[in-house]
């Protein structure tokens, strides 16, 4: 029987990034915590999961619930 861990992550949900500035908006309350938690934005644009210059994850929401082991590396 596999081992259950337990984790923690921040998520921030967004229907759609469809620039910079709407992408900055989403990020802003992550870039406010100190800590060594996982950040994710999901998103429903199709985008390639990338980490950016801040560690923070960004992937789709298909991504996110059909691949979970995306969110460990």
């Amino acid at each position: 029987m596999p081992e259950l861990t337990s984790a923690r992550y921040y998520i921030q949900s967004a229907y759609s990034l469809p620039d910079e500035a709407k992408r900055t908006q989403e990020i802003r309350p992550f870039r406010k915590i100190d800590d060594s938690f996982k950040k994710i934005v999901i998103t429903k644009d199709i985008v390639q999961p990338y980490y950016d210059d801040y560690g923070i994850l960004t992937m789709n929401i298909y991504d996110f619930l059909l691949e979970p082991q995306l969110l460990e590396k």
